[in-house]
């Protein structure tokens, strides 16, 4: 959600009546504190940030947290046990996200509050194994909250997650298609005029498994040439340099924390940096021929644009009426 859970969805999220989450990750460490103070100013409800666990400024970010009164912060990787010590001292929740059963077990044992654990259809970097088939697993498998993430778009999805032993669902791809989302309406609308088989895995982007729509950019990120990637990919690396104000030490350090655990060649970590100004050029610029779009298998089955205010509502009732309509015996 990089370039989209921004103040204006997060605190539009939060009134009505559902924890909406600031995606720091693609913001300098003044905007994350300028960015919360805003929600705060929009909101008197509770929020979220979530930020890299092994970014090099993770530290200042966590102070951020801590010194502005945050609620709650999530890690889309799995933070350390001291970091994960250090937000709950100061009384803050924390909230990893996982994509495996042996995860979900580590950061429960280092002290996590609760799990968010997102299955192969969740947008993103994500995993092979469905929801359907992890979320069971890791219920089972720690005595804390499970969220559930990856599929979910409406009441039956939550009445489903509840009936699995969640504790309630996480949605990025149903939110960003709200009204109160900042993504420009030309990109909206391919979201919304695409199908489910349009919604695609590639390692085209930066070498790891990233679901987003087919489009023309991702079959040329396809078929580019080894040498032909990677010199786009310095590029854009530079790009993102300039705009994040990270210098060349500080992105290599994060490139090495990215290597650490998960056996990434470098040119995978350096196809990496791509990733934010591709996001970024469809995001924030509009420009689906030049970015990429990351998303949920629930695009294809996605119609609207409701309010935040609309959409919690409206999955709330039909939870409400799918309950009461089970049968009782």
């Amino acid at each position: 959600m990089g370039w989209v859970a921004g103040p204006r969805l997060v605190s539009a999220t939060a009134n009505a009546g559902a924890l909406g989450v600031l995606a720091s990750a693609t913001m300098t460490v003044d905007e994350l504190r300028s960015a919360v103070r805003e929600v705060k100013s929009r909101t008197d409800r509770p929020f979220g940030v979530n930020l890299r666990a092994d970014a090099g400024d993770a530290r200042e970010r966590v102070r951020i947290i801590v010194e502005e009164g945050v609620r709650v912060a999530s890690f889309a990787l799995a933070p350390s046990r001291e970091l994960i010590a250090e937000l709950k001292d100061a009384g803050v929740v924390v909230v990893p996200s996982v994509g495996a059963r042996r995860h979900a077990e580590k950061v429960a044992a280092w002290g996590a509050d609760a799990v968010v654990v997102q299955g192969g259809e969740g947008g993103g970097h994500t995993g092979e194994v469905a929801t359907t088939v992890l979320l069971p697993q890791v219920v089972d498998a720690v005595d804390i909250p499970v969220i559930a993430a990856g599929g979910f778009h409406d009441g039956r999805g939550l009445v489903a997650a509840l009936s699995y032993g969640a504790a309630g669902v996480a949605m990025g791809t149903r939110f960003l298609l709200t009204s109160d989302s900042t993504v420009p309406d030309a990109v909206k609308a391919k979201y919304l005029t695409a199908t489910v088989k349009d919604v695609t895995v590639t390692t085209a982007v930066d070498g790891l498994p990233h679901r987003m729509l087919r489009t023309e950019m991702v079959a040329a990120l396809e078929r580019a040439g080894r040498v032909r990637g990677l010199v786009q990919a310095v590029r854009r690396a530079a790009g993102f340099r300039r705009l994040s104000g990270l210098s060349w030490a500080a992105m290599v350090r994060d490139g090495l924390a990215m290597r650490h655990g998960k056996d990434l060649s470098w040119s995978q970590v350096l196809l990496a940096a791509n990733t934010p100004m591709l996001l970024k050029a469809s995001m924030v610029e509009g420009r689906t021929d030049l970015g990429v779009m990351a998303s949920g298998q629930v695009a294809g089955v996605i119609e609207d644009l409701p309010s935040c205010e609309e959409l919690v509502t409206r999955i709330m009732s039909e939870a409400a009426h799918v309950l009461r309509t089970l049968p009782s015996t």
